[in-house]
């Protein structure tokens, strides 16, 4: 269906988000747990960028597109014959078409410039002076010859070469005025050119060539007539439900000489009128019916569209979601870990396929859309997930970190002691499915992150504990000697004895500028050396040294 240009340009200055989703519904990514220096990792936090091409459905016509034909030099014609596959131009014949204005309205108020007539159910024609009057469900009007109920429905005529308006707007043509129980409906009686000129400026922005305004009215009245309302006592709407209508007010004279100069073309597939679906902006490549709608239409073919470029949304993003959000907009139960986009042959996604913490499900592509506040479905979706180690790292040992890093460039792994700043460590190295890793040998507690431009994951925090061993004095049997790495001169350490299910401190040191320390014991038993956690490190225990008597 249409996109009114006005909602567009409302939605390019508000709408502030990730990338196409792995191409063809990558396999899952499970960072592996096998490696050496690596332990058991829980899922970190994921954060999802997403990028995207175009805004709107992407089906039939992309006005943009038409523009850049325009102004290639091609012609209405060349246009729709381009979106449009195997049609042609064909002549309607002249008709009014019923728009409904409004509904459920407790009171209307209709105004005239000149006299004006009203026409009720009963047949009765009164005259109208001019100004405005307020009607209510009753439809009590007053006339030359005092007040009335007319019979609903009431036709409410214009006067001569003046426009009627209905609550300050005005519409050529007649209004249908219905009661609905306490309430009134009204219906914009009118010829379907002049409907065109208060539909054309404001679907299409009335300043671009003629050509592609040409297009616009053809496509505008194609669509019109073959989407008819069924079982209502109207034809169309005046919002996107059919297309943008917003009588005298949305006319312009560059649009109202485009519906003239077309008048009554219409597009034709083997003799019928087609469904002349339009959109803003298609990202270089128009979307099939089947794609979109899931039904094919033989002219609703993917289209290459290479004058699409000059649209501001030709490309979007990044937008950046963290996982919790994604899972609050998209309605999930669970925290989201992963995302992968299962795609169309357009290259826009049919639907997204999210890993949470207790399993998977499967998102139609047109819910994304809406719930993120996306612009098309032709989206790609980066994932940066970095998974937080169990354990706490020993100092000099290596360690594994492992993630997700997924249809984004050059991942990067970036090192920072309190998250105010970061030093790239090295490339994160990854797998075709976007499982990725990076052998790290931490000095000090630190937090990581995964780096591409624009975007980060969130921070995992690595604690590395000081490697403190202990063993007798060999000269010394009642000796403890013990090592810190790295050499924490200074630091106080705890040698404990074992009491029963409890440690027992015994002895407490200060390692020297050698990283070392000694200690004596005066009874057997078991012993162990604690060093805690202080200047950038984790507690650092000893492994438990048995003394004999």
């Amino acid at each position: 269906m249409s996109l009114a240009w006005s909602t567009a340009v409302r939605f390019l200055t508000v709408c502030s988000v990730l990338v196409a989703l792995a191409a063809g519904g990558a396999a899952w990514a499970h960072p592996g747990q096998s490696h050496p220096g690596q332990s058991e990792a829980m899922p970190g936090e994921a954060l999802f960028v997403v990028s995207g091409r175009g805004w709107g459905h992407g089906v039939g016509m992309s006005q943009y597109g038409a523009y850049g034909m325009a102004n290639a030099g091609h012609t209405h014609e060349e246009i729709l014959a381009h979106y449009y596959s195997g049609t042609e131009l064909g002549q309607a014949p002249t008709r009014q078409v019923r728009v409904l204005l409004a509904e459920a309205k407790p009171a209307v108020t209709i105004s005239s410039r000149k006299p004006f007539t009203a026409l009720d159910a009963r047949g009765e024609t009164y005259k109208l002076a001019p100004g405005a009057i307020v009607l209510r469900s009753k439809l009590k009007l007053s006339t030359k010859d005092g007040p009335v109920q007319a019979a609903s429905p009431l036709l409410i005529r214009p006067g001569k070469d003046t426009p009627l308006a209905f609550d300050g707007v005005e519409y050529r043509g007649s209004f249908e005025l219905a009661a609905q129980g306490n309430f009134v409906r009204v219906v914009n009686v009118v010829r379907l050119d002049s409907y065109l000129s208060g539909v054309v400026a404001n679907e299409m922005p009335y300043t671009w060539p003629s050509e592609a305004l040409k297009a616009q009215a053809v496509a505008a009245r194609s669509y019109a007539l073959a989407n008819v309302v069924k079982g209502k006592p109207f034809d169309l709407y005046s919002d996107v439900r059919s297309q943008v209508y917003r009588g005298v007010a949305g006319e312009k004279p560059q649009t109202t000489e485009a519906v003239r100069a077309t008048a009554g073309q219409v597009v034709l597939y083997a003799g019928k009128l087609a469904t002349t679906y339009y959109f803003s902006t298609s990202g270089g490549k128009t979307a099939s019916a089947a794609d979109v709608f899931g039904t094919p239409v033989p002219y609703l073919l993917s289209r290459p569209d290479p004058w699409d470029k000059a649209s501001p949304l030709h490309t979007w993003g990044p937008f950046l979601f963290g996982a919790r959000t994604l899972q609050a907009k998209l309605g999930v139960d669970d925290r989201v870990l992963d995302a992968v986009g299962v795609p169309t042959p357009s290259g826009r996604l049919r639907s997204l396929t999210l890993q949470t913490d207790t399993g998977s499900t499967s998102v139609p592509a047109n819910l994304l859309r809406s719930s993120l506040g996306l612009r098309s479905t032709w989206v790609t979706i980066g994932v940066l997930r970095l998974d937080q180690p169990r354990e706490t790292v020993v100092f000099g040992s290596p360690l594994r970190l492992t993630g997700i890093a997924r249809s984004l460039p050059q991942p990067k792994i970036g090192a920072s002691p309190d998250g105010s700043r970061w030093t790239e460590v090295g490339p994160f190295q990854r797998e075709t499915s976007g499982v990725a890793s990076l052998v790290v040998k931490p000095e000090r507690t630190l937090r990581y992150r995964i780096e591409v431009e624009g975007a980060a994951s969130p921070a995992v925090l690595v604690e590395v504990a000081p490697r403190v061993q202990l063993s007798r004095d060999s000269a010394e049997p009642k000796t403890l000697t013990g090592t810190v790495r790295p050499r924490l001169a200074g630091a106080a350490v705890f040698v404990e004895r074992r009491a029963g299910s409890t440690w027992r401190r015994v002895a407490r040191r200060t390692v020297d500028s050698a990283g070392a320390f000694r200690a004596e014991v005066l009874q057997p038993g078991e012993y162990r050396a604690r060093l805690p956690a202080a200047g950038g490190y984790a507690e650092g225990v000893t492994a438990v040294l048995a003394v004999a008597g």
